[in-house]
């Protein structure tokens, strides 16, 4: 079952101690480590789970077994992202990698994107627009928990999700255009 729960300060804490071990283990190898998802925006109820966006600038075999010499789990069969309707473009500007954490770890969820495709821009955007948008951020939360409550096969959650994800992304991109809102914001 999935849980939805309220907003904790403790999230980016959490989120700024991985983000260092992985900044003391990768160098220059990661060019950005971001809080990314629910987590990372205040007042938004999340699962208990830190989101982070690991920036590379190419998705090489080498950052992978670093990740997994550290005691990252990757999912292999998460080759992806899910792609919004009209994004058009070779399938690897959608491409990631995928890991949680090491065992006895707090949970997370790594996601290894390379610098500027689609998919890592989204990730950025989305986060930054809630932040902006208190209002479309409580209505996302409210959302969420009902998914949750009411989805027999949680499962099912993402693939119900993504599409509201993506009316909030498609805002987004508006709200980037008109307040030139840049990916180095």
């Amino acid at each position: 079952m999935i849980e939805i729960v309220a907003y904790r300060s403790a999230w980016p804490e959490e989120f700024q101690r991985i983000s260092a071990l992985l900044s003391r283990n990768l160098g220059a190898a990661a060019e950005r480590i971001d809080h990314i998802g629910s987590t990372s925006v205040p007042g938004l109820c999340a699962k208990d789970v830190i989101d982070i966006q690991l920036t590379v600038t190419a998705l090489e075999p080498g950052i992978a077994q670093r990740l997994s010499a550290l005691g990252f789990k990757r999912y292999a069969d998460i080759q992806g992202d899910h792609v919004p309707p009209g994004c058009d473009g070779p399938a690897e500007n959608w491409a990631k990698y995928f890991f949680t954490q090491p065992d006895g770890e707090r949970r997370i969820n790594l996601h290894v994107r390379e610098a500027g495709r689609p998919n890592q821009r989204y990730a950025l955007l989305f986060r930054d627009h809630l932040r902006a948008h208190p209002a479309t951020a409580a209505a996302y939360g409210e959302l969420k928990r009902r998914l949750a409550a009411g989805l027999a096969d949680e499962d099912c959650y993402p693939d119900v999700k993504d599409p509201a994800v993506d009316l909030i992304y498609f805002a987004a991109e508006a709200w980037a255009a008109q307040t030139a809102w840049s990916i180095e914001s």
